[in-house]
């Protein structure tokens, strides 16, 4: 089974290089897309040396780098990464260093005893540090709020770590172009009928001083998105 992991990346400059080898260190078949959504801090000059240096050498093709000419959000970038990926299934990885690319095994070695098209890592079942009390309450009422307009039985519906079937995600017709890109991928799922299986992770949350990005707008945003796509496609 290969791999794909989009990586929608937005000013990561502390930590793009070390989430990129902790990914590219994974002895396992994959292919990496990393979307720079027009990063302002350094992360983008990081990431054209590297994509100037794979095009001169020739070098990994199974990594592979986008650059947006303008700032468009985190579901933009996973939108653009979609089309670029080539593997039978797809996880995204944020850019910071909240989710260890080691959980990646987990997920796999599930989807490949049950052959299930969606498997995702939860953060409620397995070990959260250092999660905010506002993001805590957020993501649990975002869930509960999945499960009632869905009929589901989710413990972490805004999980990074969603492993799905390639050709599932892209007959997904994705719209969001920021952070409700999430509750969108569940939803149009969930009304598909397909079964959501969850395996718990571990989790290091990170503060906004760290460069966190997601507030409480987003998850008005969130909860709206999870009520528009409940009644239309």
């Amino acid at each position: 089974m290969k791999l794909s992991v989009i990586m929608p990346v937005f000013n990561e400059l502390k930590t793009i290089e070390t989430i990129i080898q902790r990914v590219d260190s994974l002895l396992i078949d994959k292919e990496i897309v990393i979307v720079d959504d027009c990063s302002t801090d350094g992360t983008r000059r990081i990431l054209e040396v590297k994509k100037k240096k794979q095009e001169e050498d020739g070098s990994d093709k199974n990594f592979k780098i986008i650059f947006h000419q303008t700032n468009q959000g985190k579901g933009a970038a996973i939108r653009t990464g979609l089309g670029y990926v080539t593997g039978d299934y797809v996880i995204i990885q944020d850019g910071d260093l909240e989710y260890n690319p080691e959980e990646y095994l987990k997920l796999i070695a599930e989807v490949e005893n049950s052959h299930d098209q969606v498997i995702y890592g939860s953060r409620f079942l397995g070990r959260s540090l250092e999660m905010s009390t506002l993001h805590w309450w957020g993501n649990r009422f975002l869930t509960s709020t999945t499960n009632i307009l869905y009929g589901a039985k989710l413990s972490d519906m805004e999980t990074c770590y969603k492993l799905i079937k390639t050709s599932l995600f892209k007959s997904l017709n994705l719209k969001s172009n920021q952070f409700e890109i999430e509750p969108e991928i569940t939803a149009k799922i969930l009304k598909k009928r397909i079964a959501i299986k969850e395996i718990p992770i571990n989790y290091l949350g990170r503060g906004f001083h760290q460069g966190k990005k997601i507030t409480w707008r987003d998850g008005f945003s969130s909860l709206w998105a999870l009520i528009k796509y409940r009644f239309k496609e």
